[in-house]
């Protein structure tokens, strides 16, 4: 299938075959977690740009909008067989640095970001908690100001980056029941006293993504820590959720464009009853559903990229983009491994897919909060003011 994007720019196309190459060559690993490796290529992803892509390059990014952005992680994602490599990466990127670009201090930013860029370092966003998911405005972890600092207590679960971060970025209630406007966003460098890491989990799907607990007990952050201020967390959290639900869904657009190519061209080449399979047509027309969920999906997303890069006020095509594109996924993952039969439930890419898609319908918020933003957005189940007389 050609993988030609005619909506991007030559220079952007350009940029997308350099990072599907690196990424093919250098970025595979073994899909599972080892924190040397892990590290290796990490300072190999910040040496191409992939780290730090969307930072402005007087901090050490590339200044990249979000439609290149977006492209920059479809090609990340086909060329990198470890989609929870190229994950991970996308979540240190948008829901930890961008919020650092948007929120933070001309001193914060030129203290963070160039290590966060370079692939030096590593960051971690905290804000799901055991009680707290998809509510996130009800947050147990706490965050007390006390003269010149913060302490917080409480604790976080399913951490992305977690077991290797060096920064985290912390969300926390400064003012108990005050919704919106009660929580406050935090940056906390790892190692510091009463900050601690849980064990990786053990996943079913993005294996490669470390990912753990973090525990706050008396921890004590520095008031220049504290991003866009008091009072800001909840708006630090949703620009930071509109670039993951829009850029960071492209590593799955090439996931399933690696998938669906290699689908087709199995289907051409496995024979039964004489012929390929790829001429009945129950294969052929799957395999047509799966090229037209991935480019509806693709769809989705750029445009909802383009409205991000505009500055739009737009909460309806992110949301409606991370429901295509992580349902897309599962779809496709499923078709991938029926078409192969046994040897679809065998370690390979169809298998891996279904495993990595799975994840993509419950983080960044669950699709079926997705749906209650569009709903909220569209003004349904707000009472019309009654006519008048």
């Amino acid at each position: 299938m050609d993988a030609t994007n005619t909506h991007l720019s030559p220079e952007t196309e350009a940029m997308r075959e350099m990072v599907l190459a690196f990424a093919r060559r250098d970025l595979a690993g073994s899909g599972g977690f080892d924190p040397g490796e892990f590290r290796r290529r990490w300072r190999l992803a910040g040496e191409q740009g992939l780290t730090g892509g969307t930072v402005p390059d007087k901090y050490g990014g590339s200044g990249l909008d979000a439609v290149a952005a977006a492209a920059l992680m479809e090609a990340f994602g086909e060329g990198c067989a470890d989609t929870g490599f190229a994950f991970s990466v996308a979540a240190h990127l948008f829901a930890c640095l961008m919020p650092i670009v948007e929120f933070g201090t001309d001193g914060q930013k030129e203290r963070w970001l160039p290590g966060l860029c370079s692939g030096e370092r590593i960051a971690a966003h905290g804000i799901t908690e055991p009680e707290a998911g998809s509510d996130a405005m009800n947050l147990r972890t706490r965050a007390e100001h006390r003269d010149d600092h913060y302490v917080l207590n409480g604790g976080k679960c399913f951490t992305t980056n977690a077991p290797v971060a060096d920064v985290f970025i912390v969300q926390a209630a400064t003012r108990a029941g005050g919704g919106f406007f009660g929580l406050t966003a935090f940056v906390v460098e790892a190692g510091t006293p009463g900050l601690r890491v849980g064990r990786p989990y053990d996943k079913t799907g993005l294996r490669g993504s470390p990912t753990a607990d973090v525990y706050f007990d008396d921890c004590a952050v520095p008031a220049d820590c504290v991003l866009g201020g008091e009072g800001a967390g909840a708006s630090v959290f949703t620009s930071s959720m509109k670039w993951e639900r829009t850029c960071l869904f492209g590593v799955y657009l090439g996931v399933m464009k690696r998938v669906v190519d290699d689908t087709i061209a199995f289907a051409g080449e496995r024979e039964q009853f004489g012929t390929a399979i790829g001429g009945f047509q129950a294969v052929s027309h799957r395999v047509v559903d799966m090229l037209l969920r991935l480019e509806s999906a693709r769809l989705m997303l750029y445009k909802a990229a383009r409205g991000l890069s505009r500055g739009d006020d737009d909460e309806i095509a992110p949301a409606l983009a991370k429901i295509a594109v992580s349902e897309a996924a599962v779809r496709i993952g499923l078709d991938a491994v029926q078409l192969r039969g046994a040897a679809g439930v065998l370690e390979g890419g169809a298998a891996a897919l279904l495993r990595d898609a799975l994840p993509a319908r419950i983080f960044s918020g669950t699709n079926e909060i997705q749906k209650n933003n569009v709903a909220r957005a569209l003004g349904l189940g707000r009472r019309r003011p009654a006519p008048r007389s």
